[in-house]
């Protein structure tokens, strides 16, 4: 269950109100705040003796009125802190299947190490990509909607609809919270609503076309908000990125994959369309175990006797999808952006130079570098749907910000030589196996694909994962060392995904106008805060939690997350990379996406450049059409069809046709409908679920899509007992 930050900005609203109810007094002297710091009391000098100390207590714990700007910093440090760690599924696998004793000094260095370090990438990567205009970070327009909605009571007429934003979410709120509990819990039916597969559900062919578990989606339609928001809110992502999401399903997902598995191209035709599973030559699930030794050691006789591991048609090809992506990523970045990069870092330097200061300083237009692109968007500017993605000027939130003093530079880079130095210390004293410059090279692969991959996100809303070439690299660099791996893909991967998430904090902390200097304490606090907790949290379920990450745990305590990420450090720190795409090896072939992915961008560069701004080719966006296909598995078709579909009504039709109202209420709406899935997901766990009240609940509305091929992931061709297919 995972418990979303949106919960934090609904429920903190009523909270704040509630404390200043509280704290405040009607007679209390006036205060003046400076970058968020209390200065001065009116009247504080007349009666300094009369107030007694409970009143001083009173008066310092209600020191200034619940806000925006108050209810952003709150909002901000959940966002930091509600997702968990990555370094505790590492902590989970060392201490419960690689069975090492662990010392909690190691466990709070992994993990503040690797959650900090990301933030030091945001930092000082700030002036690429939180002050240029152009890069809008979608995700945190929602968020700003709803401080607006919350604490403003302007409300204009838009296309007719003359209800308030706050009634509206309230409204969309309270019905997305009652409808979850059919789909949620009731009625299961209404979320994988794979109908077509119903009339005839013995029908591998239905399945893997119309299925909504195992199949590409074909019919998508679902009745649950947790299904259409699986990759993320489609209300969020501009439609011109969504096309490109869509384009790489249809290319990708459902016309080649369907081709390639009913001609049995890489022996798939044995095994599920869609699994997140690996399997064996039976096409039964890979039983990792068989080829360990009981010291977790790989045995490549057992491997041998065993299996070969074989990966579903949807999965080998989202692995070359993934491979494209990545160097789609550079390529698209250098060909987009890579002039304006390297002049604006030019001109940043030369500009602290002349400060001498720390003062936020937007990138000017003055000196002879594309003086008029914000206005004239030259042919070098991408430009999609109407936005300037030039990374120079600056908006009214830059000017606004100016009068707030920056975080220097320093303290990111100091933070960064500290978490590096705490690093270096956790993987040279501690068994992981892995040596100092194996963690620089994590790091470096990080500092690498970073702004590439927050340029993407902050354009689209579209995460591209390092998450498999952090493995695969450290699988060929360093082979035979599951935990090595495990470390490597942590530091690599989580400083990237860390740092993007920061980078869009950053964004909201400009767009609400918080000073820099107390964004950065607040974001460096919660994230501690948040770690020392996870560290408590999970070391007190190691000692209370019976039979913890076993498959008889009590309440299904079993792990299965950390056991996938296990699995996955014994078949790419063990098996190895080599097995996979070195010579010879069945899905070799694959490595051409590299290829494909680093050769595609320049080829549509060339042709962009010479269109006028509102050709297709200019919003063509490669890391985004190969990249979002990550998210298979475990995402099925349908979470992307539905997804776009969603997309397309709001963002293209009603945007065009009632655009007041799409600028009042879509941002509006889709917090509402988070919020309200959020909090119907934790209700119905904690509250209905996990006490066991609806054990023995069964109908035909939680029953009949089970029945079929589609939840069972019934494979095309089948083999007799005893019989492998690649002997």
């Amino acid at each position: 269950v995972f418990i979303s930050p949106v919960i934090a900005l609904v429920v903190v609203h009523p909270l704040g109100l509630a404390w200043d109810r509280l704290f405040k007094r009607d007679d209390d002297p006036a205060e003046a705040f400076d970058c968020g710091l209390l200065v001065k009391r009116s009247r504080d000098e007349e009666r300094p003796a009369t107030l007694s100390n409970l009143n001083r207590l009173r008066r310092w714990l209600g020191q200034g009125r619940w806000n925006e700007k108050e209810h952003a910093c709150v909002y901000i440090s959940s966002n930091v802190s509600f997702g968990f760690a990555f370094a505790t599924d590492v902590i989970v696998e060392q201490a419960k299947f690689y069975k090492q004793d662990l010392s909690i000094l190691y466990q709070i260095l992994l993990t503040v190490s690797t959650q900090i370090l990301g933030y030091s990438f945001a930092g000082l990567t700030r002036r690429f990509l939180v002050r240029p205009p152009s890069m809008i970070w979608p995700a945190t327009l929602m968020s700003t909607a709803m401080f607006t909605t919350m604490h403003k009571s302007e409300n204009q007429v838009a296309n007719g609809w003359k209800i308030t934003r706050w009634r509206f979410f309230l409204l969309v709120f309270s019905a997305a919270f009652a409808w979850y509990f059919l789909p949620g819990l009731l009625f299961p039916a209404l979320s994988y609503f794979s109908v077509v597969t119903w009339f005839a559900p013995h029908s591998v062919v239905l399945a893997n076309l119309f299925g909504t578990s195992s199949g590409l989606g074909l019919f998508p339609v679902t009745f649950d908000w947790a299904q259409i928001a699986y990759i993320g809110s489609p209300l969020l992502t501009p439609w011109w990125a969504a096309a490109n999401v869509v384009a790489g399903l249809v290319i990708i997902m459902w016309i080649v994959a369907p081709i390639m598995y009913y001609k049995n191209a890489l022996h798939s035709a044995f095994l599920p369309i869609l699994s997140s599973s690996v399997f064996d030559n039976t096409g039964k699930p890979y039983d990792v175990g068989r080829i360990l030794t009981p010291d977790f050691l790989f045995d490549p006789d057992k491997f041998e006797a065993y299996s070969n591991v074989y990966l579903p048609i949807t999965y080998a090809l989202a692995y070359g999808v993934q491979f494209a992506g990545l160097s789609a990523l550079v390529t698209h970045t250098a060909c987009w952006y890579g002039k304006e990069l390297w002049q604006v870092s030019r001109q940043s330097v030369v500009s602290d130079e002349a400060t001498g200061s720390s003062s936020y300083n937007p990138l000017r237009h003055s000196q002879n570098i594309h003086s008029h692109r914000s206005s004239r968007k030259g042919a070098g500017s991408p430009v999609e749907a109407g936005i300037d993605t030039s990374m120079q000027g600056e908006d009214v939130h830059t000017r606004l910000m100016r009068r707030y003093d920056d975080a220097p530079a320093s303290w990111y880079l100091m933070t960064f030589i500290a978490m590096l130095a705490i690093g270096i210390f956790v993987v040279e004293y501690y068994p992981v196996y892995l040596p100092w410059y194996g963690l620089l090279l994590a790091l470096s692969i990080t500092a690498v694909l970073f702004i590439p991959v927050a340029i993407v996100m902050a354009l689209t809303n579209q995460h591209s994962s390092l998450y498999l070439i952090c493995q695969i690299i450290c699988g060929t660099v360093f082979p035979g060392r599951p935990v090595a791996n495990m470390v490597f893909t942590t530091y690599c991967y989580i400083s990237s995904a860390q740092g993007v998430k920061f980078s869009s904090d950053l964004k909201l902390g400009h767009y609400m106008k918080i000073p820099p200097k107390l964004l950065f304490q607040v974001q460096m606090f919660a994230t501690l805060v948040s770690s020392f907790t996870q560290i408590g949290v999970l070391n007190w379920m190691f000692a209370n939690i019976p039979s913890l990450c076993q498959l008889d745990a009590i309440n299904g305590f079993s792990c299965p997350l950390a056991r996938v990420h296990f699995n996955g450090s014994i078949l790419w720190g063990v098996v190895g990379p080599q097995r996979f795409f070195g010579r010879g090896a069945l899905y070799q072939p694959l490595i051409w996406f590299f290829l494909v992915g680093a050769v595609a961008p320049i080829v549509v560069f060339g042709i962009a450049r010479k269109r006028p701004m509102d050709s297709i080719w200019r919003k063509i966006n490669l890391p985004v059409l190969f990249g979002s296909l990550s998210w298979i598995p475990p995402a099925t078709g349908l979470n992307f069809s539905v997804w776009t579909l969603v997309c397309f009504i709001f963002n293209s039709v009603i945007r065009k046709r009632k655009p007041e109202w799409w600028g009042k209420y879509t941002m509006t709406l889709s917090a509402g409908l988070d919020s309200g899935l959020a909090v119907g997901v934790v209700v119905i766990f904690f509250g209905i679920v996990f006490p066991g009240w609806m054990k023995g609940f069964r109908w035909w509305g939680t029953e009949v899509y089970k029945k079929g091929c589609d939840w069972q992931a019934c494979p095309y061709k089948t083999l007799k007992p005893g019989e492998t297919f690649d002997r």
